[in-house]
């Protein structure tokens, strides 16, 4: 029979997989309905701005670009993010990313007049600002270095936002391309020096912000940022209704994906736990003695290979169940569901199904499957809540919640065999069968007569031999006479799981 420890240590095996498997679908379905959620309040900043939304729709532009963005990143469970500056500077990029591309955005009424103001050279900009500025005798060169540029670098026909990648509206794109090709064709004629400026524009113009990793913004046509930013100056722009939701976003591929994420890493994690005790008994034996039995290497293997399929599937299953909850993937009314409450019914349930094949298979009894039961449900218990009671008083420590299981685990496990010994030692002094858990049955069963060496027989099928002696000779027998030793006072006590009977 297996010791306290031990068994304490197998729930603890048992819990990490679903608990890292819960843990990562719930960080999951976090990330992307954080991300809904910050694309929502940004937007919705807007409220209250008096300007018109003809003008506004390029602040939406900016921020609906890098939201989509970053839903779809933490969609694909991408390292890419993408962020707003709003920075004024010259030639300043409207979106920055972490992946070393910047994005300069235009939504203008038209796509000619986007590429147009995409394509604006240094000099154009220079003309521009002494119109306005009245400074007449100014100087290229010092306008240049007043923007903290080197005017030994930059050419007059130079484009402004060079290296930068230039988003316009989906529905401007096409007329967006043909401008910028007319330009090129015209240019090439008469000024060749500027062909360089409009083409670099349209080597680099897009509809959306695409990440090394393929994970790519939603387009928006210019009347959808109209109508965006119409909600905005309400504060009534609603991601839900945009289509940005974890009810929306997360389909039944994504689920999957967690699922086989989850299952390597806990794999990994009960592949160590399980191997580890076998690896120190050959390091003991290999201190101790010299040498390593053959067995005790099989049985690394043997342990390896358990262990990781066990955990693997331990943590698809729970990080695919959660997944699917939290999302609101079935339904509205689970999305509430909390990591314990799913990494613990996981547990139970698995454990419940490997001891169900066991008893169809005739392996185990129904009491041991009972008993099974509720040392699941009381040991899993204790070990999640040890877990979430660890990790709420040292938040900061990472690995707070899988130490707590630990710990939480030991203590259920010899809790539980104090609680076993409670029960038993009032069903054997009451003969109480503590609502049918403890079976009085004072017939020892057959396995444990078998333990005890006694030799049985199937007596209903037993076919005596017949006597070969005629007669019958009185004194050729002697008679047993009455011993009080013979008789021996039977206490009551456990003769087989949730037994009681006469030993």
């Amino acid at each position: 029979m297996k010791s306290s420890f031990e068994e304490g240590y197998n729930a603890f095996i048992e819990i990490s997989g679903n608990t890292y498997g819960v843990k990562r679908a719930s960080g999951y379905v976090a990330r992307v309905s954080g991300a809904c959620d910050e694309l929502q309040n940004n937007l919705n900043k807007f409220h209250g701005f008096t300007t018109n939304i003809k003008q506004l729709k390029g602040d939406i532009q900016e921020f609906r670009s890098s939201g989509t963005f970053n839903i779809a990143a933490a969609l694909n469970d991408s390292k890419y993010k993408t962020v707003v500056d709003r920075s004024h500077g010259y030639a300043s990029p409207d979106i920055t990313t972490n992946w070393g591309e910047n994005y300069g955005l235009k939504a203008l009424f038209s796509g000619a007049a986007s590429a147009k103001a995409q394509s604006i050279s240094h000099f154009q900009r220079y003309m521009e600002y002494k119109a306005k500025s009245g400074r007449i005798d100014l100087l290229f060169e010092d306008f240049i270095t007043e923007k903290g540029l080197d005017a030994f670098e930059i050419l007059k026909s130079d484009p402004i936002y060079s290296d930068q990648m230039r988003l316009i509206p989906e529905d401007q794109l096409k007329e967006a391309i043909s401008y910028l090709k007319r330009r090129i064709a015209v240019r090439a004629i008469t000024n060749p020096d500027e062909v360089s400026r409009y083409q670099e524009t349209l080597n680099r113009l897009t509809s959306k912000i695409i990440a090394p990793d393929g994970s790519e913004s939603s387009t928006a046509t210019t009347q959808q940022l109209l109508d965006i930013a119409e909600k905005a100056k309400k504060g009534e722009y609603d991601a839900a209704r945009d289509g940005f939701s974890t009810e929306e976003l997360i389909k039944i591929d994504h689920i999957l994906k967690q699922g086989v994420k989850a299952g390597i890493t806990a794999a990994t994690i009960s592949l160590v736990l399980k191997v580890a005790p076998e690896l120190y008994k050959c390091l003991d034996e290999l201190l101790s003695n010299g040498t390593i039995d053959e067995e005790e290497l099989k049985s690394i293997g043997f342990a390896a290979l358990e262990g990781s399929t066990e955990g693997f599937i331990r943590g698809f299953v729970s990080a695919t169940i959660m997944t699917s909850c939290t999302s609101g993937f079935w339904g509205e009314a689970l999305k509430s569901a909390t990591p314990e409450v799913i990494g613990g019914m996981t547990v139970i349930l698995m454990n419940t199904l490997k001891d169900s094949f066991l008893l169809a298979k005739g392996d185990i009894t129904q009491n041991d499957f009972t008993y099974n039961l509720q040392r699941n449900i009381f040991v899993t218990g204790c070990g999640l809540g040890g877990g979430v009671l660890l990790q709420s008083c040292l938040p900061m420590i990472p690995f707070a919640y899988l130490l707590g299981n630990f710990v939480g685990s030991m203590v259920g496990s010899f809790a539980f065999v104090a609680y076993e010994q409670a029960i038993l030692s009032y069903c054997i002094s009451s003969g109480s069968t503590f609502f049918g858990l403890v079976d009085q049955n004072y017939k020892l069963p057959d396995d444990v007569l078998k333990e005890l060496g006694v030799n049985l027989f199937a007596y209903e099928k037993y076919t005596s031999n017949e006597s070969s002696v005629s007669t019958y000779t009185p004194s050729q027998y002697e008679p047993n006479l009455y011993n009080a030793s013979m008789v021996k006072i039977l206490r009551r006590g456990v003769i087989s799981v949730r037994q009681v009977g006469y030993i």
